[in-house]
């Protein structure tokens, strides 16, 4: 009686194995990710947020607005200036609705954080939020 190990296969195949829809399945679900995810846009200025106790986190498809020290209102690295405020959140509410959140430094004017809410409720922005960082 022959042993298994004893028993010579010979063929003339080499065994490989095909990478190519490995690769391609890696690529698609590459990009299926890349479109599915979520950026969060900064304004591009450094904010001091003031403080809430009652301060909550919102959602992560937003509209952040900064408004500076000094008295300027930016967007994407982008000063956009209180006049420009109606526009863009207009433009923006256009992809779909989403809410508006003003990130106001606490040396800010109180009166440049009004007309920016004041702007983009006339927009149309039905939730304007004033960003605080929680205690």
């Amino acid at each position: 009686m022959k042993l298994l190990s004893a028993i010579r296969v010979e063929t003339s195949e080499s065994v490989e194995i095909n990478m190519a829809p490995l690769i391609d399945m890696v690529f698609l679900l590459l990009i299926f990710f890349m479109v599915t995810t979520v950026f969060v846009e900064e304004t591009g200025v450094e904010i001091r947020k003031p403080r809430a106790a009652s301060a909550s986190d919102l959602q992560k498809r937003s509209i952040l607005i900064a408004v500076t020290p000094e008295g300027r209102v930016v967007y994407g690295d982008r000063e956009v200036g209180v006049n420009g405020v109606r526009g863009l959140v207009a433009r923006l509410l256009r992809a779909g609705e989403m809410p508006v959140i003003v990130l106001a430094d606490q040396a800010s004017r109180t009166g440049a954080v009004v007309q920016v809410i004041d702007q983009c409720k006339l927009a149309g922005a039905k939730q304007v939020s004033i960003a605080a960082t929680r205690e």
